[in-house]
């Protein structure tokens, strides 16, 4: 049985699931609308990521006696940045979908560093904390791949 303190930390792991799913679910679309292979490698990888980020925190869930999140719903999601990649995708349009990847980055960033602000266990901190680093690091990463995109396309007109 989950304790008060075990039910705080089980809500705040169970939105970063949600996140994290959201995020895969992004980046499995966006791999998928992508036209440049290296975008549709790096889009899987980062999908990869997310659903890997998703178990370790639904393993922690499950041992502090919570039930892990399931996906998301619609009004969630349009929160959590992700609404309009499917229609960035239906676009095949790299950058449409580079922006809306960011996007969706902001929102992840923002829920881990919120998640971090939490009183959480110690012994959940260092994790968080590794993947908010990494989250931030795709984050960058992304932002730099849709600035490299949008200097390409005014290069060309």
């Amino acid at each position: 049985m989950a304790t008060d303190n075990n039910n705080e930390t089980v809500s705040v792991l169970n939105g970063l699931i949600e996140t994290c799913r959201d995020g895969e679910k992004g980046f499995t679309t966006a791999a998928e609308g992508s036209k440049s292979a290296d975008l549709k490698q790096f889009f899987s990888e980062m999908a990869s990521q997310r659903a890997t980020f998703a178990h370790e925190l639904e393993v922690k869930v499950t041992g502090l006696g919570g039930k892990p999140a399931d996906m998301g719903h619609v009004a969630a999601v349009a929160h959590r940045g992700w609404m309009n990649i499917k229609t960035a995708v239906s676009g095949n349009d790299d950058k449409a979908i580079l922006n809306e990847c960011e996007r969706g980055e902001d929102f992840a960033k923002k829920a881990f560093t919120d998640a971090l602000n939490e009183a959480l266990p110690a012994d959940l901190r260092p994790m968080i904390a590794r993947q908010s680093g990494d989250v931030k690091t795709a984050h960058d990463k992304v932002r730099d791949l849709r600035d490299r995109q949008n200097a390409m396309s005014d290069a060309a007109h």
